[in-house]
């Protein structure tokens, strides 16, 4: 059948509608859809694999309840770095560090375990700040809507605990604040989804090249604004930061992505995967517990 016949039989079941009168007028009953529902099918065609979810997906997300746990943590850690901002008096790229704030990880403080999380929400210098909060809400706020808050969360959080237990046992002489551990577990979660479906997500040599570049860039100069601290005078306030939360992030949202993150076409090697990613997280959070606990330095002075 040719693309005219085709039109002239479209036309004719349309012709009891009012709506086409004429071949030149069935355009009209096409609509462009809302901003809304392309945006889902985007979403949908990035973060899912098989065709069948994507559609599924695209057809019945509601955004009901609504992605809140990404905004929630992004609006928190604006709101504190504005705070401690207006409160020095001060807003550089990397500096200053508030060293003093009762959330901040400080090896000699320890004790007070709730700085284990909380130094998620201080930053140092505002470039620290929207790297964390830019691969949040592009990266995180998609993988919610996919995966909902409760997996999301899941998944942040273990990497910011990772971030300070990998911290205290492996960079022990540092203090610790940003949201970099859970920012990496978005990131290697996403990571880990791209390479478990590889021969089915759309540009993955692309995808897995660009995330390349970006952790490589802010890993980098992570590293070399921890070394650069050291040579400077820390009576000034230029307390080394560790760098160490990265890596421990990211280990924990590859092996904890694997564990909670849905998986849509679940194979026999998956689950095998599955349990040695329980395992992994286990083990390296039990010893990091472990490790704090029996340290000598344990004590505040």
């Amino acid at each position: 059948m040719t693309d005219k016949r085709r039109r002239s039989f479209k036309c004719a079941l349309h012709s009891r509608d009012g709506l086409v009168s004429s071949q030149n007028d069935f355009h009209i009953i096409f609509k462009q859809p809302p901003i809304f529902s392309r945006m889902v099918h985007v979403i949908a065609n990035e973060f899912l694999t098989d065709e069948r979810d994507r559609k599924y997906y695209a057809d019945h997300y509601t955004c009901w309840p609504p992605p809140f746990f990404i905004i929630t943590i992004t609006l928190v850690e604006l709101c504190f770095f504005t705070y401690y901002t207006l409160m020095t008096g001060e807003m550089n790229p990397s500096r200053p560090v508030p060293t003093d704030s009762i959330f901040i990880y400080r090896p000699d403080k320890r004790l007070q375990v709730w700085r284990f999380v909380f130094y998620m929400v201080l930053h140092a210098g505002w470039l620290h700040l929207l790297f964390n909060l830019l691969v949040q809400v592009l990266v995180g706020l998609p993988l919610e809507m996919v995966h909902g808050s409760f997996r999301i969360g899941i998944v942040y959080m273990a990497g910011v605990l990772a971030g300070s237990l990998g911290t205290s046992v492996f960079d022990t002489e540092v203090y610790l604040v940003g949201a970099s551990g859970g920012v990496y577990a978005l990131l290697a979660a996403h990571l880990a989804n791209i390479l478990l479906n590889f021969n089915n997500m759309e540009f993955g040599v692309i995808r897995l090249l660009g995330i390349f570049v970006i952790v490589s860039a802010d890993v980098g100069f992570a590293v070399y604004d921890r070394h650069a601290a050291e040579m400077l005078d820390t009576s000034v306030g230029c307390h080394p930061v560790s760098y160490v939360a990265h890596l421990t992030g990211a280990l924990a949202g590859l092996t904890i992505g694997l564990l909670v993150l849905k998986n849509f076409e679940q194979k026999l090697h998956e689950q095998l995967i599955w349990w040695i990613a329980l395992g992994v997280y286990a083990a390296c959070t039990i010893f990091a517990i472990l490790f704090n606990i029996c340290s000598p330095s344990y004590a505040d002075p």
